[in-house]
């Protein structure tokens, strides 16, 4: 295990003793906390023998984001009785639900505007983002954003980063400074690691939008049937603490449309091994001219279904378009 990974659970298992302690000390002698300071102190002397993150059955290591997300497991999967394997199946599908709750409502209909998505997990759960949230002014944020690994851990990454563009959206700052605030959170609350890279835009009722673009791929302009790339992006969040962002500005007029997407979907591969591409993305945009945003999702979807064929998802997809509605 890396040397940087190793220092972050050591500080979330002193943390977390300091936690234990404080309790015991609040609630008497209480055996469950005991328990629990047992378990911390046991893998504490792991991480000084060399033994923390190795199963106690085969002696090999122990999945990377299964630790992280909980330092004291001392099995791998691979040796999970069966009551515990159904434990955790039954765990990670109720991290999907929780995962479908959060996403946005669509297809979304606002002040002239169509917005549509497809949401494709690799497996039960995604690391993959994509929010819409009202400013109350007649605009709208949005969002479409990848954390970087991909299972659990991921998925955990992409709910803490709902719940802090949600609330850093609420305070109606400046495109930029939402940008810059989140990047400086998530660098402060995760591994050093662990990056995102994302979309965020604001949409106005005349049209108008404003784009960040940190470290993802570029969005796709869709204006009378020509598809070009708004070729402009920062750094992904989460690399620096301090960090800073740029906004692009465009106006759609009506029947025209933005499409974004994770590399999931340009990175796809077919059972040959060959990869999807942005290229065949923005053909299959293009050839699809003056359907409207659910039919363009669907699209483009469908395309990529039939390429990948019986080949095995290897990476969330999403893909999401924003267009004016017709007069």
């Amino acid at each position: 295990m890396g040397a940087t990974i190793n220092a972050f659970l050591r500080k979330q298992l002193v943390t977390r003793r300091d936690r234990l302690e404080s309790a015991a000390h609040h609630r008497g002698h209480s055996a469950h906390v005991h328990v629990l300071l047992k378990e911390v102190d046991r893998a504490l002397a792991g991480m000084e023998d060399g033994s923390f993150g190795i199963c106690e059955i085969c002696h090999e290591a122990v999945e990377t984001e299964r630790l992280i997300c909980d330092p004291l497991t001392r099995i791998c999967l691979d040796h999970f009785t069966t009551q515990e394997k159904t434990a955790l199946e039954r765990d990670l599908e109720l991290a999907a639900e929780v995962q479908k709750a959060l996403l946005p409502q669509h297809p979304f209909q606002h002040q002239g505007w169509d917005v549509c998505y497809h949401y494709e997990p690799a497996g039960l759960v995604s690391g993959d983002y994509c929010d819409i949230i009202e400013a109350g002014d007649g605009s709208f944020y949005f969002v479409v954003g990848d954390v970087s690994g991909k299972g659990l851990a991921a998925s955990m990454l992409m709910t803490h980063m709902h719940a802090m563009f949600r609330t850093l959206m609420s305070v109606k700052l400046p495109l930029t400074d939402i940008l810059k605030h989140a990047s400086r959170v998530f660098s402060e609350s995760t591994l050093p690691n662990q990056y995102a890279t994302l979309v965020c835009g604001r949409a106005m009722p005349d049209g108008t939008l404003e784009i960040c673009n940190a470290g993802h791929p570029p969005p796709m302009i869709v204006r009378d049937g020509v598809v070009e790339e708004l070729d402009s992006a920062d750094l992904p969040i989460g690399l620096f603490v301090a960090e800073e962002f740029s906004v692009s500005n465009l106006r759609l007029l009506p029947g025209e449309g933005l499409v974004m997407y994770s590399d999931g979907v340009s990175e796809a591969n077919n059972t040959s091994g060959t990869e999807y591409t942005s290229h065949r993305l923005s053909n299959v945009i293009r050839s699809s001219n003056g359907v409207d945003a659910s039919a363009l999702v669907a699209a483009c979807r469908d395309d990529l279904t039939a390429f990948r064929g019986q080949a095995r998802k290897t990476d969330d997809a999403t893909l999401f378009v924003l267009r004016r509605q017709r007069a």
